[in-house]
């Protein structure tokens, strides 16, 4: 697998992971009737950096990496992440992750916040606290869920 910089010629790729990701609603608070442009105006807004993982010539997952808050808060970075369906559990995602703290310790960053996880999302869950992030907070209630209906969202942080 390889990890690099995004190019907007592997938009198509990403968009494959990210659509039915928000199609689904289930892992982050966006419409589930975004469309395409809205959702690369999100994923990749200019006040992040974003990356792609490859194997071979496909997409296999993205994550997207800026500083939670401006001013005084810049020093904590955040990121989002997603992975193509058909490559869980193959290691993408702690790839993904351990590139991301990487990348943001390089870029002066002192923590990694995550703001809004949704706790019946417990793979991530589990992969962030098996990287060092813990709990924070919880936000009781704070998502909809199409399915379980109202579920909690954690604050996760983590050092550098």
């Amino acid at each position: 697998m390889k990890i690099a910089a995004f190019d907007t010629q592997d938009w198509p790729g990403l968009w494959v992971i990210l659509e039915p990701m928000i199609r689904a609603g289930e892992t982050y608070a966006l419409p589930r009737d975004m469309s395409e442009e809205a959702a690369r105006n999100y994923w990749c807004g200019p006040d992040r950096a974003v990356f792609v993982a490859w194997i071979e010539d496909v997409v296999v997952g993205s994550y997207f990496l800026r500083a939670n808050q401006l001013g005084p808060g810049a020093h904590v970075s955040n990121a989002g992440y997603a992975v193509h369906p058909d490559q869980y559990g193959k290691g993408i995602a702690r790839a993904l992750c351990r590139h991301s703290l990487e990348t943001a310790q390089a870029r002066g960053y002192r923590a990694m916040q995550y703001n809004f996880v949704v706790s019946s999302n417990v793979r991530a869950v589990a992969l962030w606290e098996q990287m060092g992030f813990f709990i924070v907070g919880t936000l009781p209630d704070a998502f909809q869920h199409p399915t379980l209906g109202l579920v909690d969202a954690y604050a996760m942080y983590r050092s550098l």
